[in-house]
């Protein structure tokens, strides 16, 4: 089999330049008052789908930040007592 009939076989049924340039216009004719609307519903999808990525990344961040602040003091450090002094001073002897 030669590449041209190769080609021909494969681009069977195909619209050529002109066939797509005649598809055009109707599809202009038909959804050209609705081409606004898709137009801008899609900038909304992207703009959202993009403030979705930003949350998302920032979500990331925050909870291992929130789980230390969250922390009590006694689970981060030990209690006063686990140390030894009750309120962290020396006891005098005199």
């Amino acid at each position: 089999m030669t590449t041209t009939s190769l080609f021909s076989t494969l681009a069977f049924g195909l619209p050529g330049g002109t066939e797509w340039i005649v598809i055009l216009v109707i599809g202009l004719l038909l959804f050209g008052r609705r081409l606004p609307e898709v137009g801008k519903s899609i900038g909304q999808g992207i703009k959202e789908f993009k403030k979705g990525l930003k949350d998302d990344a920032d979500d990331d961040v925050e909870p291992a930040a929130k789980k230390r602040a969250q922390l009590p003091n006694e689970q981060v450090l030990g209690t006063p007592e686990s140390t030894g002094s009750a309120s962290g001073e020396r006891q005098r002897t005199t």
